[in-house]
């Protein structure tokens, strides 16, 4: 359970510091482009990927471009939904998309389906929209607080679809990472080069070691993730669960107690749905 509770750290480690980052004058978008400099690296440096596989027949490269465009992007737009509905929302959120893709992997992939998972799905609907929602007191922030993790719900889904086809070609683990994150590398730089172009911005040093330290935690997250899968290889659906608790749970915690951030009734009922619903979808 260690690794599990170290990958859940450094998930919210992930928006504990692009909260942090408008605070010190930290450029997020050239941030999460380094961050993929160090994943990038510490991909090759961990896991020793064989790159034969990607020039094999049948690797697929439509769903590595894919997750090469949408992890930079949505990476994007979770700063905002941090920026603007908070850590608490923004990680409830991005932890509710699991119950698309696990729609999809009825709809699309044959998966079996039971009225436990439909029900959790279901819940997870009514918590997000009671999440989103905005009272009176926040009317002047104008769309911002809902259509951003809005955003991240969607995007995180279907970065995750892609990543079950991706699974789905038997490409190895490593090799598709390496892939995956050599290509939001190129997208990413290529975002914050044209806003360069356009005097939007400007590299600097203090950015670039925001953004290595981003994408140390990001990749924390996921190495540790995988050591859980691999310590407890017969409980893969105890990992699922506690992973995706635990950052609700913990972002909960985090976003009130540090941050401060000012939840409504409803807001603090559908963090406590989420935790429901995605209780009854992993044990359903």
């Amino acid at each position: 359970m260690l690794f599990i509770l170290l990958a859940v750290c450094c998930s919210v480690l992930v928006s504990v510091l692009l909260k942090l980052a408008r605070r010190h004058g930290v450029d997020v978008g050239q941030a999460i482009a380094w961050n993929y400099v160090a994943t990038s690296a510490l991909t090759a440096w961990v896991f020793h990927p064989s790159l034969d596989a990607l020039a094999r027949p049948g690797a697929p490269w439509l769903g590595f471009v894919g997750l090469g465009l949408l992890l930079p992007v949505i990476f994007l737009a979770l700063a905002a939904s941090v920026r603007h509905a908070g850590i608490v929302r923004s990680d409830a959120a991005q932890r509710l998309s699991l119950l698309v893709s696990l729609l999809a992997a009825f709809l699309l992939f044959g998966e079996a389906v039971n009225a436990v998972k439909l029900a959790g799905i279901g819940l997870g609907l009514v918590a997000l929209a009671c999440m989103v929602w905005r009272g009176r007191t926040d009317a002047a922030e104008g769309p911002a607080g809902w259509l951003w993790p809005l955003t991240v719900f969607v995007g995180f889904a279907a970065i995750d679809i892609l990543f079950k086809e991706v699974a789905r070609a038997g490409t190895s683990f490593a090799a598709s990472l390496q892939a995956m994150f050599a290509l939001a590398l190129l997208v990413a730089f290529a975002i914050q080069l044209g806003r360069r172009a356009a005097g939007r911005t400007r590299f600097t040093v203090r950015d670039a070691l925001a953004g290595l330290l981003l994408g140390l935690a990001n990749f924390g997250n996921i190495v540790f993730y995988v050591r859980a899968h691999q310590a407890l290889a017969e409980r893969p659906s105890l990992v699922f669960a506690a992973m995706n608790l635990g950052v609700v749970a913990l972002g909960a915690l985090v976003g009130t107690l540090v941050f401060r951030e000012k939840l409504s009734r409803l807001n603090l009922a559908g963090v406590a749905l989420a935790v429901a619903a995605i209780a009854l979808a992993t044990h359903g």
